[in-house]
């Protein structure tokens, strides 16, 4: 036990020591110092996360880590403490290893930068950190802590290429967009805490079952578990990029690749599913709530697998596939299966920082070329590169055996087997979603690697990216191999309960996952099927009758230009609250500030200076004048004395 607790400490606290050795000495040290600190630190955290896995399974209890004191003021209190349970453990493990490799990646990937890079590697291990402390929070205060920080950390490696307008507003949107969702997230926290009594994830969950009829008034009388429920989900709906709090993740392409794969894969956007999974005990009491998470998911899913099927950059396209499969995972959470839903953010983490890496390794070939369609034939000038693509592609569609085959097709399952009507939809939108997904993956793969080169220039120079870039393609290859075959009997297996230890919550005869095994086999091969369809259409359009998705594009051009231009979030949102606020903006910088603020001390300076200007006039210096002067003084003196008396 004390060794384990030990070494889970290691495991989030090394980053930590990362950041600040790289962030505070790196100047001094250099950049070769800061990378091979930042690189041990994170190898020393993921070794230790895996060893405390390894304890885990062989069935410790749920412990409780004290680190340090922090807030005690009145009745209130929370300490800063670990939770150390499986649900924690797992994405521990899963951070740090794919952190690791992403900071190695990052050696060959940012080797041309013309300026130091130890402020990149220190950023890296302060997002990495921050990440550790939301999943390791024991209370609510210190997630919500771990969750500003990631938030900080984004918009520092997004914005890392200050010089670049582009990267710096989206490093600007993204820190706004998760402010306005974050602020639902911080009352739901003083909620829970005014009327349950506690911020401590313990006491939450035992106060629960004597609040399950306690009402809220706001605009009606609500039910008190779902009001709140409600607010947190909106705050994992702005980390975790769903419908409408989604506009920021797309821009957030750029940032430098590596940053991409962790945002994708292991940090920030895993954020929300994770704050709904540890609130299980919550949400499971809130079915409306539930169905609006499933609502949400699904839509979201469908949503960005139609914009990924237009897109040209070829980040983008895997940044929207992110998007749609996190919906899966929202879906899985709506219909109550939590350890399907932590199964496919852990198998997801695998090849969607495959996909982003391989992504890299291909505009590192290209010379920093994003476009797809100026790529094209280069699978005979990388290889490796293609190979990874293709295996994260094929984990990514879910065709067996690979990685998402096992954790989406239980989500699909969950949903179709929950009964309800929501879960239904959110089964549709998953099968539909699995076609576009395959779809557009393959679209990628095809016209980035088959196909005559379209940029001779660009096809020439193309050359496999270094070791130190092609090792983490070729660990993230076997994980999106082999993570979902052997994860499966423990996250979803029949034994899953033992598994979790009691980290993830079912009421009693609502367990969903007891029922996968019930599936029908039809409905259960139809995500598959839809996968596999997926790839035969973007076969018959981009290799067998390339032709076709142009003349799709002129006949189609509304619809063309609705997917291209992202169902045209951005622009309304532009016109009902961006522009809108510039105006006020301006009219409060002219009128008010500049009119009113500062007019006012300075027209009292041009009043303060004309007075003098005046006054200076008098002083003439002729002796006569002031003699005159003295004597009308006089004469005024005397007159007014006498009218006086």
């Amino acid at each position: 036990m004390q060794a384990a607790s030990f070494l889970f400490e290691v495991a989030v606290f090394a980053p930590l020591i990362g950041f600040l050795v790289a962030g505070g000495f790196g100047r001094l040290m250099g950049d070769g110092a800061a990378r091979f600190t930042t690189i041990a630190l994170m190898l020393c955290a993921a070794l230790s996360a895996i060893g405390v896995l390894g304890f885990e399974m062989g069935g410790v209890n749920p412990i409780v880590v004290p680190v340090a004191d922090w807030i005690h003021a009145a009745g209130f209190a929370a300490d800063w403490q670990l939770r150390m349970d499986m649900l924690s453990v797992s994405v521990v493990a899963m951070v740090t290893t794919v952190s690791v490799l992403v900071h190695v990646y990052s050696v060959g990937y940012m080797a041309h930068e013309a300026q130091p890079v130890y402020r990149f590697f220190a950023y890296l291990s302060l997002f990495t950190f921050a990440m550790l402390m939301l999943v390791t929070s024991d209370n609510l205060l210190q997630l919500f802590f771990g969750w500003e920080g990631v938030g900080l950390a984004s918009y520092l490696l997004i914005g890392y290429w200050y010089d670049r307008p582009a990267a710096c507003a989206a490093a600007i949107k993204a820190f706004v967009v998760n402010r306005i969702a974050d602020l639902f997230f911080l009352v739901g926290i003083s909620l829970i805490y005014i009327r349950l009594g506690s911020v401590s994830y313990d006491a939450i969950f035992a106060a629960i079952p004597y609040h399950v009829h306690d009402t809220f008034q706001l605009f009606g009388t609500h039910p008190l578990l779902e009001v709140i429920a409600t607010l947190l989900f909106i705050g994992a709906m702005g980390k975790s990029a769903q419908l409408f709090l989604h506009t920021w993740l797309p821009d957030a392409m750029e940032g430098p690749t590596p940053v991409s794969a962790l945002i994708h894969a292991a940090t920030m956007v895993t954020a929300g599913v994770f704050l709904m999974v540890r609130m299980s005990p919550l949400v499971e009491l809130a079915p409306v709530t539930r169905d609006l998470i499933i609502l949400i998911g699904g839509t979201t899913s469908f949503f960005a697998a139609t914009v990924g099927l237009v897109q040209p950059d070829i980040k983008r396209t895997i940044a929207y596939s992110t998007c749609s499969q996190l919906g899966y995972m929202f879906v899985a959470v709506g219909v109550g299966a939590y350890q399907a839903s932590m199964f496919h953010l852990t198998t997801h983490a695998f090849f969607k920082a495959l996909l982003f890496l391989g992504a890299g390794c291909v505009i590192h070939a290209v010379h920093d070329e994003q476009d797809m369609f100026r790529m094209g034939g280069l699978w005979r000038k990388i290889p490796y590169t293609y190979a990874a693509m293709w295996i994260g592609s094929l984990a990514l569609a879910g065709i067996f055996p690979f990685a998402g085959y096992w954790s989406k097709d239980a989500i699909e399952e969950a949903a179709w087997m929950s009964g309800s009507a929501m879960g239904h939809y959110g089964w549709v939108m998953g099968c539909i979603t699995a076609f576009l997904t395959a779809l557009y993956s393959w679209r990628l793969i095809f016209l980035v690697f088959h196909g005559q080169p379209r940029d001779l220039h660009l096809n020439e120079g193309a050359h496999e990216s270094p070791p130190s870039m092609m090792v983490p393609l070729a660990v993230l290859s076997v994980g999106a191999v082999l993570a979902g075959v052997v994860l499966a009997p423990f996250y979803i297996g029949a034994n899953q309960a033992g598994f979790w230890g009691g980290a993830i919550a079912s009421l009693p005869g609502h367990d969903i996952m007891e029922r996968l095994e019930q599936t029908p086999g039809l409905i259960a091969l139809v995500p598959t099927f839809a996968g596999v369809a997926g790839i035969a259409v973007a076969y018959l359009c981009y290799i067998a009758s390339p032709g076709i998705p142009a003349t799709l594009a002129r006949s189609l051009r509304p619809l063309y230009l609705f997917l291209l231009n992202k169902w045209y979030f951005d622009e309304v949102y532009g016109a009902i609250f961006v522009r809108p606020y510039r105006a006020l903006a301006r009219l409060l910088w002219k009128g008010a500030d500049e009119g009113v603020i500062e007019g006012i001390p300075e027209g009292l300076a041009r009043l303060t200076a004309g007075s003098a200007g005046q006054a200076v006039r008098v002083q003439t210096g002729s002796m006569a004048v002031y003699a005159f002067s003295m004597l009308i003084g006089l004469v005024v003196l005397l007159t007014t004395i006498l009218f006086a008396s």
